[in-house]
């Protein structure tokens, strides 16, 4: 007995959509259903105008492709296509009456050859768009998540960098650290800060200058952070510059500061070396506005600190000699501490302090 050969083929296209579906992790019913809405749409381009309303049906198992005409059964003649006569359907079946909806085969002879060029034409457009939807859903998931990639090129000063799946995030020159020199091929850390769905597909916006990213890389190289042991309270950056970070926990046995640090530096130190040298101050988060001011102000000491809760300002007195280090070159260290804690601070010297006393 000799095989069919149009009967293999539409074996053969099922099983290979399957497969692909099965590859893709795709639903194949999204796929086959796409292919049906294809056909019908050919069927009515090419045959249309010979029958009703078209609808075609893909044998989930065969292959096979059947057209069936949908008409209305009416009393007197038609008045078009969408319309059969009531003796016409009652020789398909008897029992049919007027109003009744016949379904009637209508698949052409030779609409095998254009369904199956439809049928390889839609099926590879829709795992394209299935691909770009699974991307855009997988990183909009991921958004404020740190990614690691590769830098590809480098166009009117955006960089494009590759990430995991061929996907291409791309760093504005807004989101690059003043300054920081990107080389091709190099391996780089960014944060996910917004995930567009464009034709081509999915667009992955990261940063490096992001205060998120610092407090990513901490949740990395911290395993007390990961844990939940100490937890991140504030961050405050001016990238590649410097940077504040306060810290808190509520066990007793647990320093966060030193566990943040980490043994002789190394995990801050990884973090420093990822962002290129910028300086991080780690301070200790305190429920007390005056003492959480006072220790923001690190590396500098301080005599005093008062907070004025109705006003938001915190009054802070340090060592004269201290002055310019609590400061910072042009304001950074005092400007930094009021963006980590949310206060105003109002810096005196001792000397300085001692006569507004005085007067």
């Amino acid at each position: 007995m000799k095989s069919d050969p149009k009967a293999e083929a539409q074996s053969e296209f099922i099983t290979a959509v399957k497969e692909i579906a099965s590859d893709k992790g795709f639903d194949p019913e999204l796929l086959f259903q796409a292919v049906e809405e294809a056909l019908k749409t050919a069927y009515n381009k090419n045959f249309g105008s010979d029958a009703g309303e078209a609808t075609v049906e893909l044998n989930r198992e065969t292959g096979a492709i059947n057209v069936y005409a949908t008409k209305i059964i009416v009393d007197g003649v038609p008045k078009d296509k969408s319309e059969i006569t009531l003796e016409e359907a009652q020789v398909i079946d008897p029992r049919y009456m007027v109003g009744d909806i016949v379904r009637i085969e209508v698949t052409p002879k030779n609409f095998g050859r254009i369904a199956a060029q439809n049928a390889k034409q839609v099926v590879v457009q829709r795992i394209r768009e299935a691909e770009r939807g699974h991307v855009f859903d997988d990183y909009s998931r991921r958004n404020q998540e740190i990614v690691t990639g590769t830098i590809q090129r480098m166009e009117n000063k955006n960089i494009y960098i590759e990430l995991t799946n061929k996907v291409e995030a791309v760093l504005t020159q807004s989101e690059q650290i003043p300054n920081e020199i990107y080389q091709f091929h190099e391996r780089i850390k960014t944060l996910i800060i917004e995930v567009k769905k464009e034709s081509k597909g999915a667009q992955v916006i990261v940063s490096r200058i992001h205060p998120g990213l610092l407090k990513r890389l901490f949740e990395l190289e911290v395993p007390e952070i990961k844990d939940g042991v100490v937890e991140i309270k504030s961050v405050a950056r001016e990238p590649g510059m410097r940077s504040k970070i306060s810290v808190y926990t509520t066990d007793e046995n647990v320093d966060p500061v030193g566990a943040c640090v980490g043994p002789k530096g190394v995990r801050v130190q990884t973090i420093v070396n990822e962002l290129r040298g910028e300086k991080i101050d780690i301070v200790k988060f305190d429920d007390d506005p005056a003492v959480y001011v006072a220790n923001a102000l690190s590396p500098a000491k301080v005599i005093s600190a008062q907070a004025n809760e109705e006003e938001k300002i915190c009054r802070v007195v340090v060592p004269d000699s201290q002055l310019s280090l609590a400061i910072g070159k042009e304001g950074q260290n005092a400007r930094l501490a009021a963006k980590l804690t949310s206060w105003k601070i109002d810096i005196k010297s001792e000397s300085q302090a001692a006569e507004e006393y005085a007067e």
